[in-house]
């Protein structure tokens, strides 16, 4: 669905993202080296990842399984065949004085990835997502005016997924890459752990007068948070605008955000691939997939989001943004279907889930997985709204008492509470009857077509039973008995 492009300033941002999704393997992509996190420095480095002499790389099948797996989510070719290269260049951390890619055939051709930005639909092309290993880690903190090295992470298996330059916004570019992280936690590929930089987000960003030739791009390195990422967009974004409209030129550049500045500065000037002089590694053979080793993992996937979210529109009749909002993650998914499945409402079920459990989840920032509430106590809490034993209001309180612990059983806080509806229609009767006897005034009012009248004679209602009586039972008894 194509709109308008937003304007900064009057001018059009475009982005393309590159994202380093670390695979979650036991063991690296050419050694049989840990991956596991948080060893002591330079103890899960092996002579293989350290290039010795004498030392061989033999590829991990369990990372091209992965990357496969991702190939086939995203509706990409897996490349039968694809060429691992060596990238030259040279920094401390990287101990072989190369880093082992794929350049110019990566395993993963294409593709494109769905979501919402808001409620509008967002397809995003992917350019290609390749396998390489990581470099190690550059510590300046410790070491007073030296940097120490730590290679426990170098030849830790990456999946570089790239994208077209085809986002218009910030807003897009973060819910392009929330849902990129979503996919590949579902897939099982990445722990999406950003913290420990198991998934970290490279950012291109330019600007350009609407229908002019893309302008310069400097690259955002290294993001590991999706709030780092709007904020260092919008930053780089008035940067250029600012450089632009002041007649000088944008130098094409390496940048790193410092959110404490809550700025971007340039690191180094950007490499071409040409800078890197690319050539087969001699050391691999190219990697060589059968349609039988894609079929089988075709097999073993998951069901994708993109396709639940269609049965969710198929079976339970949710709207087209509700399915998406279900299966933004593999938990929310399973919490919703569990929830639907011991209650029959899945439209009250995903009311609660974007509106109340959705907002106590961002206040404390947890996970759905953590939430107090499990989807049989939201069921029955929603059962309970349905057969007229509480109102919508009480509802909200019991919810709130099963969250901070203060009950566990949805009928035994609706007790304690005294949360019960009025559902005996005599007693009922009767306040409607003493509510007209007080209220002529508002009774006239309503005779003489007056609505608002009718809402304050309810309210007043509602007011006399302290709450307890069943809104629809008593607007129909006053309907009733005004004639």
């Amino acid at each position: 669905m194509s709109s308008q492009p937003q304007l900064v300033r009057g001018y059009e941002v475009v982005i393309g993202l590159e994202n380093h999704v670390q695979l979650s393997t036991q063991s690296k992509i050419f050694s049989g080296a840990s991956t596991a996190f948080g060893a002591e420095p330079n103890t899960q480095a092996c002579p293989v990842d350290l290039a010795l002499p004498g030392t061989l790389p033999v590829l991990n099948r369990a990372a091209v399984e992965r990357a496969i797996r991702f190939g086939l989510a995203v509706g990409a070719k897996v490349a039968p065949l694809s060429i691992f290269a060596r990238k030259n260049y040279f920094y401390p951390d990287l101990p072989k004085g190369y880093q082992i890619s794929q350049f110019e055939i990566p395993v993963v051709q294409g593709g494109s990835v769905a979501f919402f930005v808001g409620d509008r639909q967002k397809v995003v092309q992917l350019t290609r997502a390749h396998l390489e290993e990581d470099a190690g880690k550059s510590l300046h903190e410790d070491f007073h005016g030296q940097s120490g090295i730590d290679l426990n992470r170098a030849g830790t298996p990456l999946l570089e997924i790239v994208s077209e330059p085809d986002m218009r916004s910030a807003q897009e570019a973060v819910e392009y890459a929330k849902t990129l992280h979503a996919l590949v936690m579902w897939l099982g590929i990445c722990d999406g752990n950003m913290q420990e930089g198991s998934f970290r987000c490279d950012v291109n960003v330019s600007v350009r007068k609407p229908g002019e030739p893309f302008g310069t791009r400097r690259e955002i390195k290294n993001l590991n948070s999706f709030r780092y990422l709007v904020d260092a967009v919008h930053y780089e974004v008035n940067w250029q605008i600012d450089q632009l409209e002041d007649g000088f030129t944008i130098q094409q550049a390496t940048v790193l955000y410092n959110p404490d500045k809550g700025e971007t500065r340039a690191m180094r000037s950007k490499e071409d691939s040409a800078d890197y002089r690319y050539f087969p590694d001699p050391d691999l053979p190219p990697l060589v997939i059968a349609p039988e080793w894609v079929e089988r993992v075709r097999g073993e996937m998951p069901e994708l989001p993109r396709a639940m979210a269609e049965r969710f529109q198929q079976a339970d009749g949710l709207p087209a943004y509700d399915a998406t909002m279900m299966t933004q993650s593999l938990a929310f998914a399973r919490y919703y279907e569990a929830a639907r499945d011991a209650c029959g409402q899945p439209k009250l079920v995903v009311n609660w889930l974007m509106g109340e459990v959705s907002k106590r989840l961002n206040a404390e920032e947890r996970e759905l997985q953590d939430a107090p509430v499990s989807p049989a106590l939201l069921a029955q809490l929603i059962g309970r709204i349905q057969d007229g034993t509480i109102s919508n209001n009480a509802a909200r309180q019991v919810f709130d008492a099963l969250w901070t612990g203060a009950g566990s059983d949805v009928d035994a806080v609706i007790e304690a509470k005294g949360l019960k509806q009025m559902n005996d229609s005599g007693a009922l009767e009767k306040i409607v009857d003493e509510v007209i006897a007080a209220n002529a005034k508002s009774v006239e009012e309503y005779k003489s077509g007056k609505d608002k009248a009718f809402n304050a004679l309810v309210g007043q209602v509602m007011k006399a039973s302290k709450g307890k009586a069943n809104p629809a039972q008593a607007t129909e008894l006053l309907k009733q008995k005004l004639g």
